[in-house]
């Protein structure tokens, strides 16, 4: 298989870097300075164990890619550019390729299955980081992450244990999961928090915000009666994770965090804490704690601020507004 990265930044530069090194055919789909960089210079990989730079492949465009029917296409952009990704690779390769969503959220394969005949959900639990142009951060080692995937809606196939096979020769821990939308709204729950780390900075310790965003998710699950891997489930699965040190580059926060620190003008809440809130008009469940934080994050990126802006007594001061 040729594999097509497409969105490659903390995690899908670390999975195409990997990959290339064990000698699979990969392609990176990227934009900016970011494709301008590793075109120039390779991609470098930093992680508790080594720093590499590696020569791959890297296009702007699906357009630039001849598609044979060898490809499959891993998308790893944030779920807010999804949409405008997956008509351009329509249009570049037609609706046969294999569409492995390697994002958060819940809604990227929904979105991937009106175009594309195979389409295929993974959970990512990686500790990478992308803040500078050409260079992926991996903080976790010796396993570099967790990839479980299988079909959407549910199901496997011979393609996809050969991906999860794929994936952990090259030193991540990827199982078959023929039910893998149970730990992606798993998943989910501890997204909610992405958009709270943003807003109140990596040293925001004050947890009952944090906990009533967790129990609207949860309200809403049962009320939409979606079956989501419990938090025991997740906690052991996740656990061949291990977060180290890389020298000289301390971890940072998650992927909204990134996102305000890179100065992007949009965030992946309204596919995160915007999730429960659809759930939430759709079975009458009150959400205002994830409503703020979907908002205040848009507001965020919009402006241009840093994380950290926002101060615990604003955001409870915002759960007034309608």
């Amino acid at each position: 298989m040729r594999y097509i990265i497409y969105g490659a930044g903390g995690i899908g530069g670390a999975i195409g870097a990997r990959l290339f090194q064990h000698r699979h055919e990969v392609v990176l789909i990227c934009r900016g300075e970011q494709m301008t960089t590793i075109q120039q210079k390779g991609l470098t990989l930093k992680t508790p164990k080594e720093t590499v730079q590696l020569p791959l492949r890297a296009v702007g465009h699906p357009a630039e890619l001849k598609f044979t029917n060898h490809d499959v296409v891993i998308l790893t952009m944030k779920s807010q550019d999804t949409e405008g990704a997956l008509c351009d690779l329509e249009r570049a390769g037609g609706g046969e390729v294999p569409i492995i969503c390697a994002q958060n959220g819940v809604d990227n394969e929904r979105m991937a299955l009106r175009r594309f005949a195979r389409v295929y959900g993974m959970v990512v639990v990686m500790p990478a980081t992308y803040l500078e142009p050409g260079v992926v951060l991996n903080h976790s080692s010796p396993v570099e992450g967790v990839l479980d995937t299988g079909c959407y809606p549910a199901g496997s196939d011979p393609l996809i244990t050969q991906v999860a096979a794929d994936l952990t020769a090259c030193g991540f821990s990827a199982k078959p999961d023929a039910a893998i939308m149970r730990w992606k709204y798993a998943k989910l729950l501890t997204n909610l928090q992405n958009a709270l780390q943003a807003a109140c900075g990596l040293d925001f310790r004050e947890r009952e915000f944090a906990h009533k965003v967790r129990d609207e998710g949860l309200a809403c699950f049962r009320a939409a009666g979606i079956d989501a891997a419990s938090q025991e489930e997740f906690r052991q699965r996740m656990a061949e994770v291990k977060i180290l040190d890389i020298p000289g580059h301390p971890r940072t926060g998650g992927s909204t965090w990134q996102s305000l620190m890179r100065g992007l003008s949009t965030t992946e809440a309204d596919f995160l804490n915007g999730e429960v809130v659809l759930l939430g008009k759709l079975h009458g469940v009150p959400t205002p704690y994830n409503r703020v934080l979907q908002r205040v994050a848009n507001e965020m990126a919009r402006a241009g601020k840093r994380p950290g802006s926002m101060t615990l007594e604003e955001l409870h001061q915002r759960l007034g507004e309608k």
